[in-house]
C-alpha cells in the first residue's frame, strides 16, 4: 500500500508544471539587421526593458499575449505581440495531477509558454537624415592680377 502511495505522487508531480517547469522563461529579444535596439515588453507587473538587442529577458509566465516595442535613433519603431500558449505538461497534469494539479498549475502561469525567441521588425527611417541641411560650397575667392 505504501508503495503504491508513493508510486501515486510520484506520478502527480511529474504531471506539475509548475514543478517540472517553474512560472518563469527566459526569453530572447532580437531585431534583425538592427542590433543595437531597445525594446519594452508590457507585462501585467509592469514594463520590462531588453536594453541593446539582441538580449534576454526573464518573464513570469502568463496566459495573456504581451505587447513589445523596439526603438532605435533613425529606425521606425517596431512593435509586436508576445503570443502565450499552453505548456504540453499540461496534458499530462490532466491525467496525473488531476483538477488541484491543473488549479496550481493555471494560477502560477506555469502551464503557458512564450515563444523561446521573438525578433521585432524595424526598418530605417526615411525622415531621419533629410533633417540635415546640405553643406554650402565656399565661394573660392577669385585673386585676379
Amino acid at each position: 500500500m505504501r508503495r503504491l502511495a508513493v508510486l501515486a505522487l510520484t506520478l502527480a508531480l511529474v504531471g506539475c508544471a509548475t514543478i517540472t517547469k517553474g512560472t518563469t522563461q527566459t526569453i530572447a529579444i532580437d531585431t534583425p539587421g538592427v542590433p543595437g535596439a531597445q525594446c519594452t515588453i508590457q507585462t501585467p507587473s509592469g514594463p520590462r526593458v531588453v536594453s541593446t538587442t539582441p538580449g534576454n529577458v526573464t518573464l513570469d509566465k502568463g496566459s495573456a499575449a504581451l505587447p513589445i516595442t523596439c526603438t532605435k535613433a533613425c529606425y521606425v519603431m517596431g512593435s509586436s505581440m508576445i503570443p502565450s500558449n499552453t505548456e504540453s505538461m499540461a496534458a499530462g497534469n490532466i491525467i496525473f495531477g488531476g483538477v488541484i494539479g491543473l488549479g496550481v498549475d493555471a494560477a502560477t502561469g506555469a502551464m503557458n509558454k512564450y515563444p523561446d525567441m521573438v525578433t521585432v521588425a524595424m526598418t530605417p527611417d526615411p525622415a531621419c537624415g533629410s533633417s540635415r541641411q546640405p553643406r554650402r560650397r565656399r565661394p573660392q575667392n577669385d585673386q585676379s592680377d
